[in-house]
């Protein structure tokens, strides 16, 4: 049974009866000995779709043909261009269409919403964020903090996860919101842990840091195009994300932005540019702001119309197989991945993202038990033989199957490259 497992028929038999399987054909795979790669890599930069080159040629085509005038003319006219992602984006995070915008990049959204929604008191200056951040987001956080003329050792308060491999139990995280409640100014927190893929019960981290009085935020970058999201629904104040991982938009892909419907025609201070201002006023050229109701009103400057076009052939992809269906599959791939380890890689590698569903997303975070060295001699030699995972510091392998476009026998591909890594060390 245990071999029929890794058998090459097994593979093709559960790959053909995948009903999303028509999705590999519309990427673009890294080739390796004249074949795809087997890409697990979707946490960092997902592949492009072939459909994005169409839309970014369309840009520069009305670009040559009409220059200027493309701002005002065509079905994609510059001017609203943001206006065509609205909707498969609202969709994509659970949010009603004027609570999202997608501009700029993440780190600068996150700064854009922390103008507005951190607003220390004398009693209530603290930041909480989970210890081992992304280390941006606690750049962002630290410099919001001098900005306000606070410091880190006073007001950060980094969560330290309390299981191990750097995993946080929910009560962990409702002890330290609850200890803390009276200083939080805001609880600002990730959908998935980018180090051990642990996903997090948002919804209740929210309702935790409302009861205590704060704000709450979140960093999607993780979670946005893996997991399903349900931000209106579990009020999140605000939240940000990149587009260039799940979402496979293209590196350094423009950022998301969530502003939930509340705050739409919020008096809370914000960093204003003309983009942000109302449409209906913003060509008499005032020297008032007057701020577009909802997430538009964050906006600063005209959006980058070419970084723009291939997310809208992404979403189309996101629109047509739908969120659920994603979910269910790559339920199915990690699963299925994680059962392999477990299997035929247990004596040599452990798993550290937590194995219950609602844990974990597309991403399995790796350790190989030897060390380091060991871990990173594996990681290159996966890359040597077609393999594309990435690495974290200090010794962590992440392996993400991507929904769209991997497979079981992309997963069977990485067991036996690793059991041929093995055999050679034996």
């Amino acid at each position: 049974m245990n071999e029929a497992l890794l058998s090459p028929e097994y593979a093709a038999r559960m790959d053909q009866a995948d009903p999303l399987r028509k999705f590999r054909d519309e990427f673009l795979f890294p080739q390796h000995a004249g074949a795809p790669m087997a890409y697990f890599v979707g946490n960092s930069l997902g592949l492009q779709p072939k459909g994005a080159r169409k839309h970014v040629e369309e840009v520069l085509n009305k670009w040559a043909d009409e220059a200027v005038e493309g701002h005002f003319t065509g079905e994609a006219q510059w001017m609203p261009y943001h206006a065509l992602v609205r909707d498969g984006l609202a969709t994509l995070v659970g949010a009603k269409p004027h609570e999202v915008v997608a501009m700029n990049s993440l780190s600068a959204n996150l700064h854009l919403m922390m103008v507005s929604f951190y607003q220390p008191t004398l009693e209530r200056t603290a930041i909480l964020i989970e210890a081992g951040s992304f280390p941006s987001d606690r750049y962002a956080v630290e410099s919001q903090l001098k900005f306000h003329g606070f410091n880190a050792g006073n007001s950060l308060i980094e969560v330290e996860p309390d299981l191990p491999n750097g995993v946080f139990s929910d009560e962990c995280i409702a002890n330290a919101i609850r200890t803390h409640g009276k200083r939080l100014s805001l609880v600002l927190w990730p959908g998935v842990q980018y180090r051990t893929g642990q996903a997090f019960d948002m919804a209740k981290i929210a309702e935790l840091a409302h009861e205590a009085g704060a704000m709450v935020g979140f960093d999607l970058a993780h979670a946005v195009g893996n997991l399903p999201l349900q931000l209106h629904d579990i009020n999140a104040d605000f939240a940000v994300w990149c587009h260039y991982k799940y979402v496979n938009s293209g590196p350094g892909a423009v950022g998301g932005c969530f502003v939930h419907e509340r705050h739409a025609n919020t008096t809370r201070p914000r960093f204003a540019g003309w983009w942000g201002n109302n449409p209906d006023v913003r060509f008499k050229m005032g020297p008032e702001f007057s701020a577009t109701p909802g997430a538009d009103g964050w906006q600063l400057s005209n959006p980058p119309i070419l970084g723009l076009a291939p997310l809208r052939a992404s979403l189309d992809q996101f629109q047509r197989a739908g969120m659920p269906a994603l979910r269910e599959k790559s339920l199915q791939l990690t699963a299925y991945l994680a059962q392999c380890i477990e299997l035929y890689l247990s004596d040599a590698i452990d798993i550290i993202t937590p194995m219950a569903a609602e844990k974990r997303g597309a991403q399995l975070s790796l350790r190989v038990k030897e060390g380091r060295d060991a871990g990173r001699a594996l990681f290159d030699h996966l890359a040597k033989h077609g393999v594309m995972g990435d690495w974290r510091e200090p010794d962590v392998i992440r392996i993400s199957p991507a929904p769209l476009y991997n497979t079981y026998a992309d997963v069977q591909r990485f067991v036996r490259v690793t059991q041929e890594w093995l055999h050679d060390r034996s």
